[in-house]
């Protein structure tokens, strides 16, 4: 049997297709999701240049993104990209930004894990149901 994120792929495609053919007309909202956006990834390892629609949440210039990966026991993958590469861009509806990845501090998780977890209650699932400490990851814009 595949493992569900195989299940997702085609979808993942499909949504990154019609987000940036559309400039973010379609895509950058999900019915009973926060916001979406594009993140440009370069694999760790492999150095493949990926695509990644994520939820995000704004925080004055920077955008947060929650590393949860619906709770399971390891790190998403594009999470180990931007440890890896943190410069890169996203799509953000017609605009795409260029951006420097890091983890927020414990200060900064502290902050902002109460606006995540209002943003989108998922979150709080999600952490209930892993060991690990879901990262977020704010995004500076970069000049």
């Amino acid at each position: 049997m595949p493992d569900r994120w195989s299940i997702f792929r085609p979808g993942v495609s499909a949504h990154v297709m019609l987000y940036r053919l559309s400039g973010g007309m379609v895509g950058s909202r999900v019915p009973g999701l926060p916001p979406m956006l594009l993140l440009d990834h370069v694999g760790a390892k492999s150095g493949a240049k990926r695509t990644t629609p994520l939820a995000y949440l704004a925080d004055g210039d920077d955008i947060v993104l929650v590393a949860s990966k619906g709770g399971w026991p390891k790190h998403p993958a594009w999470y180990h990209n931007l440890r890896a590469n943190p410069d890169t861009t996203v799509q953000v509806g017609h605009r795409r930004k260029p951006v420097t990845a890091k983890v927020a501090t414990p200060e900064q998780r502290k902050r902002l894990w109460p606006r995540v977890v209002d943003l989108y209650s998922g979150y709080e699932g999600y952490q209930k149901k892993t060991d690990r400490e879901i990262p977020l990851v704010i995004m500076a814009p970069r000049a």
